[in-house]
Protein backbone atom coordinates (compact mmCIF):
# COMPACT_ATOMS: atom_id res chain seq x y z
CA UNK A 1 0.00 0.00 0.00
CA UNK A 2 1.39 3.43 -0.97
CA UNK A 3 2.40 5.61 1.98
CA UNK A 4 1.00 9.16 2.07
CA UNK A 5 3.39 11.83 0.86
CA UNK A 6 4.76 13.84 3.78
CA UNK A 7 5.05 17.61 3.64
CA UNK A 8 8.84 17.28 3.92
CA UNK A 9 9.07 15.03 0.84
CA UNK A 10 6.56 17.11 -1.14
CA UNK A 11 8.53 20.31 -0.50
CA UNK A 12 11.85 18.60 -1.25
CA UNK A 13 10.59 17.27 -4.59
CA UNK A 14 9.26 20.68 -5.58
CA UNK A 15 12.59 22.33 -4.70
CA UNK A 16 14.65 19.70 -6.55
CA UNK A 17 12.51 19.53 -9.70
CA UNK A 18 14.05 22.55 -11.52
CA UNK A 19 17.58 21.45 -10.52
CA UNK A 20 16.96 17.98 -11.95
CA UNK A 21 15.38 19.40 -15.10
CA UNK A 22 18.34 21.69 -15.67
CA UNK A 23 20.81 18.82 -15.27
CA UNK A 24 18.90 16.55 -17.67
CA UNK A 25 18.53 19.28 -20.31
CA UNK A 26 22.24 20.03 -20.00
CA UNK A 27 23.01 16.39 -20.77
CA UNK A 28 20.40 15.61 -23.42
CA UNK A 29 19.53 19.01 -24.98
CA UNK A 30 15.82 18.12 -25.31
CA UNK A 31 13.39 20.30 -23.34
CA UNK A 32 9.99 18.61 -23.61
CA UNK A 33 11.21 14.97 -23.24
CA UNK A 34 13.45 16.05 -20.35
CA UNK A 35 10.47 17.60 -18.61
CA UNK A 36 8.50 14.37 -19.07
CA UNK A 37 11.43 12.31 -17.77
CA UNK A 38 11.78 14.46 -14.67
CA UNK A 39 8.04 14.22 -14.04
CA UNK A 40 8.31 10.42 -14.16
CA UNK A 41 11.25 10.56 -11.77
CA UNK A 42 9.22 12.74 -9.39
CA UNK A 43 6.35 10.25 -9.50
CA UNK A 44 8.78 7.41 -8.78
CA UNK A 45 10.21 9.34 -5.83
CA UNK A 46 6.74 10.13 -4.48
CA UNK A 47 5.94 6.43 -4.63
CA UNK A 48 9.20 5.03 -3.23
CA UNK A 49 10.57 7.58 -0.76
CA UNK A 50 7.71 7.39 1.79
CA UNK A 51 8.48 3.67 2.21
CA UNK A 52 12.24 3.48 1.58
CA UNK A 53 13.15 6.87 3.02
CA UNK A 54 14.78 9.89 1.38
CA UNK A 55 18.04 8.82 -0.32
CA UNK A 56 21.35 10.26 0.81
CA UNK A 57 21.65 12.22 -2.46
CA UNK A 58 18.03 12.95 -3.48
CA UNK A 59 19.02 15.25 -6.34
CA UNK A 60 21.37 12.63 -7.78
CA UNK A 61 18.62 10.02 -7.38
CA UNK A 62 16.15 12.10 -9.38
CA UNK A 63 18.68 12.87 -12.11
CA UNK A 64 19.67 9.22 -12.38
CA UNK A 65 16.06 8.02 -12.74
CA UNK A 66 15.24 10.81 -15.21
CA UNK A 67 18.38 9.94 -17.20
CA UNK A 68 17.19 6.35 -17.52
CA UNK A 69 13.78 7.56 -18.70
CA UNK A 70 15.47 9.80 -21.26
CA UNK A 71 17.62 6.92 -22.47
CA UNK A 72 14.50 4.79 -22.95
CA UNK A 73 12.90 7.64 -24.88
CA UNK A 74 15.91 8.08 -27.15
CA UNK A 75 16.11 4.35 -27.82
CA UNK A 76 12.48 4.38 -28.92
CA UNK A 77 13.17 7.03 -31.54
CA UNK A 78 14.37 5.20 -34.63
CA UNK A 79 15.21 8.45 -36.39
CA UNK A 80 17.76 9.28 -33.70
CA UNK A 81 20.03 6.23 -33.93
CA UNK A 82 23.23 8.19 -33.84
CA UNK A 83 22.16 9.99 -30.72
CA UNK A 84 20.96 6.72 -29.28
CA UNK A 85 24.50 5.35 -29.40
CA UNK A 86 25.86 8.39 -27.58
CA UNK A 87 23.24 8.22 -24.88
CA UNK A 88 23.58 4.46 -24.52
CA UNK A 89 27.22 4.99 -23.57
CA UNK A 90 26.13 7.55 -21.00
CA UNK A 91 23.55 5.15 -19.59
CA UNK A 92 26.12 2.39 -19.04
CA UNK A 93 27.80 4.39 -16.29
CA UNK A 94 27.33 3.06 -12.76
CA UNK A 95 24.81 4.64 -10.40
CA UNK A 96 27.69 5.60 -8.12
CA UNK A 97 29.39 7.52 -10.93
CA UNK A 98 26.15 9.29 -11.81
CA UNK A 99 25.58 10.22 -8.19
CA UNK A 100 29.13 11.57 -7.87
CA UNK A 101 28.69 13.74 -10.97
CA UNK A 102 25.26 14.87 -9.81
CA UNK A 103 26.67 15.88 -6.47
CA UNK A 104 29.50 17.81 -8.13
CA UNK A 105 27.24 19.75 -10.50
CA UNK A 106 26.23 23.20 -9.33
CA UNK A 107 22.63 23.36 -8.15
CA UNK A 108 22.54 27.10 -8.61
CA UNK A 109 24.11 27.06 -12.06
CA UNK A 110 21.71 24.51 -13.53
CA UNK A 111 18.63 26.31 -12.24
CA UNK A 112 19.97 29.70 -13.24
CA UNK A 113 20.91 28.48 -16.73
CA UNK A 114 17.45 26.94 -17.06
CA UNK A 115 15.93 30.26 -16.01
CA UNK A 116 17.81 32.22 -18.67
CA UNK A 117 17.23 29.55 -21.33
CA UNK A 118 13.47 29.71 -20.81
CA UNK A 119 13.68 33.49 -21.29
CA UNK A 120 15.49 33.27 -24.63
CA UNK A 121 14.62 36.12 -27.07
CA UNK A 122 13.48 33.51 -29.62
CA UNK A 123 10.34 33.32 -27.46
CA UNK A 124 7.79 36.06 -27.02
CA UNK A 125 7.98 37.65 -23.56
CA UNK A 126 4.69 36.11 -22.45
CA UNK A 127 5.71 32.64 -23.69
CA UNK A 128 9.13 32.93 -22.07
CA UNK A 129 7.64 33.85 -18.72
CA UNK A 130 5.01 31.11 -18.94
CA UNK A 131 7.63 28.47 -19.74
CA UNK A 132 9.79 29.68 -16.85
CA UNK A 133 6.89 29.41 -14.43
CA UNK A 134 6.39 25.84 -15.61
CA UNK A 135 10.03 24.69 -15.66
CA UNK A 136 11.60 26.70 -12.84
CA UNK A 137 8.58 27.48 -10.67
CA UNK A 138 6.88 24.12 -11.05
CA UNK A 139 3.47 25.74 -11.53
CA UNK A 140 0.78 23.86 -13.39
CA UNK A 141 -1.02 25.26 -16.41
CA UNK A 142 -4.04 26.44 -14.43
CA UNK A 143 -1.85 28.37 -11.97
CA UNK A 144 0.09 30.01 -14.79
CA UNK A 145 -3.12 30.94 -16.59
CA UNK A 146 -4.37 32.54 -13.38
CA UNK A 147 -1.17 34.59 -13.10
CA UNK A 148 -1.65 35.85 -16.67
CA UNK A 149 -5.43 36.30 -16.32
CA UNK A 150 -6.09 34.16 -19.42
CA UNK A 151 -8.04 30.90 -20.00
CA UNK A 152 -6.22 27.66 -19.17
CA UNK A 153 -6.54 26.36 -22.77
CA UNK A 154 -4.86 29.51 -24.08
CA UNK A 155 -1.97 29.06 -21.68
CA UNK A 156 -1.58 25.36 -22.56
CA UNK A 157 -1.14 26.29 -26.23
CA UNK A 158 1.33 29.05 -25.34
CA UNK A 159 3.52 26.69 -23.31
CA UNK A 160 3.39 24.02 -26.00
CA UNK A 161 4.51 26.51 -28.65
CA UNK A 162 7.31 27.72 -26.40
CA UNK A 163 8.66 24.20 -26.00
CA UNK A 164 8.53 23.67 -29.75
CA UNK A 165 10.39 26.93 -30.32
CA UNK A 166 13.10 25.86 -27.88
CA UNK A 167 13.45 22.56 -29.73
CA UNK A 168 13.50 23.96 -33.28
CA UNK A 169 15.82 26.87 -32.53
CA UNK A 170 18.53 24.72 -30.96
CA UNK A 171 18.92 27.08 -28.01
CA UNK A 172 22.05 25.92 -26.14
CA UNK A 173 21.90 25.05 -22.46
CA UNK A 174 24.59 27.42 -21.23
CA UNK A 175 24.90 30.60 -19.25
CA UNK A 176 24.38 33.55 -21.63
CA UNK A 177 26.88 36.36 -22.00
CA UNK A 178 26.41 39.68 -20.19
CA UNK A 179 24.89 41.20 -23.32
CA UNK A 180 22.53 38.24 -23.79
CA UNK A 181 21.51 38.36 -20.12
CA UNK A 182 20.57 42.02 -20.56
CA UNK A 183 18.26 41.05 -23.44
CA UNK A 184 16.48 38.45 -21.31
CA UNK A 185 16.52 40.27 -18.00
CA UNK A 186 13.05 41.78 -18.15
CA UNK A 187 11.43 38.39 -18.75
CA UNK A 188 13.60 36.76 -16.06
CA UNK A 189 12.60 39.34 -13.45
CA UNK A 190 8.91 39.11 -14.31
CA UNK A 191 9.03 35.31 -14.07
CA UNK A 192 10.68 35.47 -10.65
CA UNK A 193 8.10 38.07 -9.58
CA UNK A 194 5.24 35.75 -10.56
CA UNK A 195 6.87 32.71 -8.92
CA UNK A 196 7.22 34.70 -5.70
CA UNK A 197 3.61 35.90 -5.86
CA UNK A 198 2.28 32.37 -6.34
CA UNK A 199 4.34 31.26 -3.37
CA UNK A 200 3.30 34.15 -1.16
CA UNK A 201 -0.42 33.81 -1.94
CA UNK A 202 -1.33 30.62 -3.77
CA UNK A 203 -4.02 30.80 -6.42
CA UNK A 204 -5.56 27.49 -5.32
CA UNK A 205 -5.35 24.86 -2.60
CA UNK A 206 -5.70 24.47 1.17
CA UNK A 207 -2.66 26.59 2.12
CA UNK A 208 -2.40 30.35 1.89
CA UNK A 209 1.23 30.21 0.81
CA UNK A 210 3.83 27.85 -0.66
CA UNK A 211 7.06 28.69 1.11
CA UNK A 212 9.16 26.62 -1.30
CA UNK A 213 8.17 28.84 -4.23
CA UNK A 214 8.67 32.18 -2.49
CA UNK A 215 11.99 31.06 -1.00
CA UNK A 216 13.22 29.78 -4.37
CA UNK A 217 12.25 33.07 -6.03
CA UNK A 218 14.21 34.99 -3.39
CA UNK A 219 17.20 32.65 -3.78
CA UNK A 220 17.28 33.09 -7.56
CA UNK A 221 16.76 36.85 -7.27
CA UNK A 222 19.80 36.99 -4.99
CA UNK A 223 21.88 35.12 -7.58
CA UNK A 224 20.75 37.41 -10.40
CA UNK A 225 21.50 40.42 -8.19
CA UNK A 226 25.00 39.07 -7.52
CA UNK A 227 25.51 38.70 -11.27
CA UNK A 228 24.53 42.33 -11.89
CA UNK A 229 24.76 44.17 -8.55
CA UNK A 230 24.57 47.59 -10.19
CA UNK A 231 21.13 47.07 -11.79
CA UNK A 232 18.58 49.02 -9.70
CA UNK A 233 15.54 47.04 -10.89
CA UNK A 234 17.09 43.72 -9.87
CA UNK A 235 17.79 45.24 -6.46
CA UNK A 236 14.24 46.59 -6.43
CA UNK A 237 12.73 43.17 -7.11
CA UNK A 238 14.83 41.51 -4.40
CA UNK A 239 13.89 44.30 -1.98
CA UNK A 240 10.21 43.88 -2.84
CA UNK A 241 10.37 40.14 -2.15
CA UNK A 242 12.16 40.61 1.17
CA UNK A 243 9.88 43.42 2.36
CA UNK A 244 6.78 41.44 1.45
CA UNK A 245 7.98 38.06 2.74
CA UNK A 246 8.93 39.71 6.05
CA UNK A 247 5.23 39.64 7.01
CA UNK A 248 4.72 35.92 6.44
CA UNK A 249 4.64 34.87 10.12
CA UNK A 250 1.79 37.27 10.86
CA UNK A 251 -0.40 36.47 7.83
CA UNK A 252 -2.16 33.42 9.34
CA UNK A 253 -3.21 32.28 12.79
CA UNK A 254 -2.54 28.88 14.38
CA UNK A 255 -5.35 27.35 12.30
CA UNK A 256 -3.98 28.68 9.01
CA UNK A 257 -6.70 31.31 8.71
CA UNK A 258 -5.88 34.50 6.80
CA UNK A 259 -5.18 37.67 8.79
CA UNK A 260 -5.41 40.89 6.71
CA UNK A 261 -2.59 43.43 6.84
CA UNK A 262 -4.37 45.90 9.09
CA UNK A 263 -5.00 43.23 11.77
CA UNK A 264 -1.58 41.58 11.79
CA UNK A 265 0.64 41.44 14.87
CA UNK A 266 3.50 43.55 13.54
CA UNK A 267 5.86 42.35 16.23
CA UNK A 268 5.98 39.09 14.25
CA UNK A 269 7.32 40.79 11.13
CA UNK A 270 10.92 39.88 10.29
CA UNK A 271 12.86 43.05 11.08
CA UNK A 272 16.09 41.68 9.62
CA UNK A 273 14.45 41.14 6.23
CA UNK A 274 12.84 44.58 6.41
CA UNK A 275 16.21 46.18 7.13
CA UNK A 276 17.85 44.32 4.25
CA UNK A 277 15.04 45.26 1.86
CA UNK A 278 15.14 48.93 2.86
CA UNK A 279 18.93 48.99 2.45
CA UNK A 280 18.71 47.50 -1.05
CA UNK A 281 16.00 49.98 -2.03
CA UNK A 282 17.85 52.96 -0.53
CA UNK A 283 20.95 52.08 -2.56
CA UNK A 284 18.96 51.52 -5.79
CA UNK A 285 16.72 54.60 -5.89
CA UNK A 286 19.47 57.25 -6.21
CA UNK A 287 20.85 55.52 -9.31
CA UNK A 288 18.01 56.90 -11.43
CA UNK A 289 15.87 54.97 -13.91
CA UNK A 290 13.30 54.07 -11.27
CA UNK A 291 11.25 51.09 -12.47
CA UNK A 292 8.09 49.29 -11.32
CA UNK A 293 9.84 46.88 -8.96
CA UNK A 294 11.52 49.74 -7.11
CA UNK A 295 8.16 51.52 -6.81
CA UNK A 296 6.45 48.41 -5.49
CA UNK A 297 9.30 47.89 -3.05
CA UNK A 298 8.90 51.49 -1.90
CA UNK A 299 5.18 50.86 -1.26
CA UNK A 300 6.02 47.70 0.70
CA UNK A 301 8.60 49.66 2.71
CA UNK A 302 6.03 52.30 3.69
CA UNK A 303 3.74 49.54 5.00
CA UNK A 304 6.57 47.76 6.82
CA UNK A 305 7.88 50.89 8.50
CA UNK A 306 4.46 51.79 9.98
CA UNK A 307 4.44 50.66 13.62
CA UNK A 308 0.62 50.64 13.61
CA UNK A 309 -1.95 50.52 10.77
CA UNK A 310 -3.34 53.96 11.62
CA UNK A 311 0.04 55.67 11.10
CA UNK A 312 0.54 54.23 7.61
CA UNK A 313 1.46 57.03 5.19
CA UNK A 314 -1.36 56.43 2.72
CA UNK A 315 -0.82 59.71 0.79
CA UNK A 316 2.72 58.56 -0.01
CA UNK A 317 1.45 55.11 -1.02
CA UNK A 318 -1.17 56.72 -3.28
CA UNK A 319 1.49 58.92 -4.91
CA UNK A 320 3.65 55.86 -5.56
CA UNK A 321 0.72 54.00 -7.10
CA UNK A 322 0.05 57.02 -9.34
CA UNK A 323 3.60 56.70 -10.68
CA UNK A 324 3.29 52.94 -11.00
CA UNK A 325 0.06 53.19 -13.00
CA UNK A 326 1.82 55.39 -15.56
CA UNK A 327 4.38 52.61 -16.09
CA UNK A 328 2.12 49.58 -16.02
CA UNK A 329 -1.18 48.45 -17.51
CA UNK A 330 -1.47 45.77 -14.83
CA UNK A 331 -5.08 45.64 -13.53
CA UNK A 332 -3.84 44.52 -10.10
CA UNK A 333 -1.94 47.78 -9.83
CA UNK A 334 -5.16 49.61 -10.66
CA UNK A 335 -7.01 47.66 -7.94
CA UNK A 336 -4.39 48.54 -5.34
CA UNK A 337 -4.46 52.14 -6.51
CA UNK A 338 -8.21 52.20 -5.87
CA UNK A 339 -7.64 50.94 -2.31
CA UNK A 340 -5.01 53.63 -1.68
CA UNK A 341 -7.31 56.31 -3.10
CA UNK A 342 -10.09 55.11 -0.79
CA UNK A 343 -7.78 55.34 2.23
CA UNK A 344 -6.88 58.94 1.34
CA UNK A 345 -10.08 60.33 -0.17
CA UNK A 346 -12.74 57.99 1.19
CA UNK A 347 -14.42 54.78 -0.06
CA UNK A 348 -16.53 56.63 -2.61
CA UNK A 349 -13.44 57.58 -4.59
CA UNK A 350 -12.19 54.01 -4.51
CA UNK A 351 -15.54 52.66 -5.72
CA UNK A 352 -15.54 55.20 -8.53
CA UNK A 353 -12.15 53.92 -9.70
CA UNK A 354 -13.37 50.32 -9.49
CA UNK A 355 -16.27 51.14 -11.83
CA UNK A 356 -13.74 52.00 -14.52
CA UNK A 357 -12.17 48.53 -14.10
CA UNK A 358 -15.46 46.63 -14.26
CA UNK A 359 -15.26 46.11 -18.02
CA UNK A 360 -11.62 44.98 -18.07
CA UNK A 361 -11.83 41.39 -19.42
CA UNK A 362 -8.71 40.41 -17.45
CA UNK A 363 -10.65 40.95 -14.23
CA UNK A 364 -14.01 39.56 -15.31
CA UNK A 365 -13.61 36.31 -13.37
CA UNK A 366 -11.02 37.34 -10.80
CA UNK A 367 -12.06 37.28 -7.17
CA UNK A 368 -10.01 40.32 -6.14
CA UNK A 369 -12.27 42.78 -7.97
CA UNK A 370 -15.28 41.60 -5.94
CA UNK A 371 -13.21 41.37 -2.76
CA UNK A 372 -11.95 44.95 -3.04
CA UNK A 373 -15.42 46.21 -3.93
CA UNK A 374 -16.86 44.41 -0.90
CA UNK A 375 -14.22 45.94 1.38
CA UNK A 376 -14.92 49.46 0.10
CA UNK A 377 -18.69 48.99 0.27
CA UNK A 378 -18.30 47.90 3.89
CA UNK A 379 -16.26 51.03 4.63
CA UNK A 380 -18.99 53.09 2.95
CA UNK A 381 -21.64 51.52 5.20
CA UNK A 382 -23.41 49.57 2.42
CA UNK A 383 -23.30 46.24 4.21
CA UNK A 384 -25.97 44.50 2.14
CA UNK A 385 -24.09 44.92 -1.13
CA UNK A 386 -20.80 44.24 0.64
CA UNK A 387 -22.13 40.82 1.71
CA UNK A 388 -23.08 40.00 -1.89
CA UNK A 389 -19.62 40.89 -3.20
CA UNK A 390 -17.80 39.05 -0.41
CA UNK A 391 -19.79 35.95 -1.35
CA UNK A 392 -19.16 36.48 -5.06
CA UNK A 393 -15.43 36.78 -4.40
CA UNK A 394 -15.48 33.60 -2.31
CA UNK A 395 -17.05 31.67 -5.20
CA UNK A 396 -14.32 32.79 -7.62
CA UNK A 397 -11.18 32.10 -5.62
CA UNK A 398 -9.49 28.70 -5.62
CA UNK A 399 -7.64 29.41 -2.37
CA UNK A 400 -9.35 27.79 0.59
CA UNK A 401 -7.98 30.26 3.21
CA UNK A 402 -9.06 33.21 1.08
CA UNK A 403 -12.49 31.67 0.51
CA UNK A 404 -12.95 31.01 4.22
CA UNK A 405 -11.91 34.57 5.07
CA UNK A 406 -14.29 36.11 2.51
CA UNK A 407 -17.20 33.97 3.67
CA UNK A 408 -16.43 34.88 7.27
CA UNK A 409 -16.59 38.59 6.38
CA UNK A 410 -19.92 38.06 4.64
CA UNK A 411 -21.29 36.12 7.61
CA UNK A 412 -20.10 38.80 10.06
CA UNK A 413 -21.80 41.61 8.15
CA UNK A 414 -24.98 39.59 7.61
CA UNK A 415 -25.10 38.77 11.33
CA UNK A 416 -24.47 42.37 12.37
CA UNK A 417 -27.19 43.56 10.03
CA UNK A 418 -29.90 41.39 11.57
Amino acid sequence: MTQPLSLEIAQLLRELAPHALGAVIRRFHEFAPAEDAVQEALIAAATQWPQAGIPENPRGWLIQVATRRMTDYIRSESARRQRENEMAMEATRTPEASAIESASESDEDDTLVLLFMCCHPALTPSSAIALTLRAVGGLNTAEIASAFLVPEATMAQRISRAKQTIKSSGIPFQMPSLEERAQRLRAVLHALYLIFNEGYTTSAGPQLRRADLSHEAIRLARIVHNLQPGDPEIAGLLALMLLTDARRAARTNADGELIPLERQDRSLWDQQQIAEGVALLSAALPKGSVGPYQLQAAIAAVHDEAARPEVTDWPQILALYELLRRMSDNPMVALNHAIAAAMVHGPGKGLELLDALQKDPRLAHHHRLDAVRAHLLERAGDHQNAVEHYRAAAEKTGSLPERNYLLAQAARLARDGT
